[in-house]
């Protein structure tokens, strides 16, 4: 059976990722998402084994040893991973799978996966993004300056993705994140792994 193919898609906070992530699940068939285990507490409105898996970091800890996961990184007091055994079986029945990750986890799975397909998603601009984080009015004055800084950092990576889509227009961007996937899954190889299709190796006498 032919493999799935494993997308990331990395964004700073702001650029609108989870709500693109969720419209591309919706519109697209074979594609699934995979939940991030996190040692953050919930928000509002999310819910465990949906949003994310929520652990405690003692148990986060005991899963890094166990090596249970495909990538990981501590994002300023939390960490965040991806489950190994959930994306390797996925992608083995032939499925295709979505990683919602940052920068340092999509370097984590290129090395593993070379042949990942990573898309960046890229705010309007940078003051677009600073009024969205602002908006938020959610954090202290402190975390707000580390959550800017960490943006630049990652707006700084956006030459290492294979793909960079602009979210100045949702409908827009979908449409672009679909045709990415659909492009990828019509490469010449697997069309024709999936098709059966042979061609001679030797010219046919006319």
């Amino acid at each position: 059976m032919e493999q799935g193919n494993l997308f990331v898609i990395s964004a700073p906070s702001g650029a609108g990722k989870t709500t693109l992530c969720r419209r591309l699940l919706e519109q697209i068939s074979g594609i699934s998402f995979s939940i991030s285990y996190t040692t953050r507490n919930h928000r509002e409105g999310e819910f465990d084994g949906i949003d994310y898996h929520f652990v405690p970091q003692e148990r986060f800890k005991e899963m890094v040893s166990a090596d249970s996961f495909l990538e990981w990184a501590r994002v300023y007091d939390n960490f965040y991973g991806t489950s190994k055994s959930v994306v390797l079986s996925r992608l083995e029945l032939g499925e295709d799978v979505l990683l919602d990750i940052d920068v340092q986890g999509a370097r984590q799975v290129r090395r593993l996966f070379p042949g990942a397909i990573l898309i960046f998603l890229l705010p309007p601009s940078w003051s677009v993004l600073e009024t969205r984080l602002r908006g938020r009015g959610s954090e202290d004055s402190l975390k707000l300056k580390l959550r800017m800084a960490n943006a630049k950092s990652e707006l700084a990576a956006v030459h290492e993705y294979d793909f960079a889509v602009i979210n100045d227009d949702l409908l827009r961007a979908t449409e672009d994140l679909k045709s990415i996937v659909i492009a990828q899954r019509c490469r010449t190889p697997r069309t024709l792994a999936r098709q059966g299709l042979w061609f001679p190796t030797q010219k046919v006498n006319q």
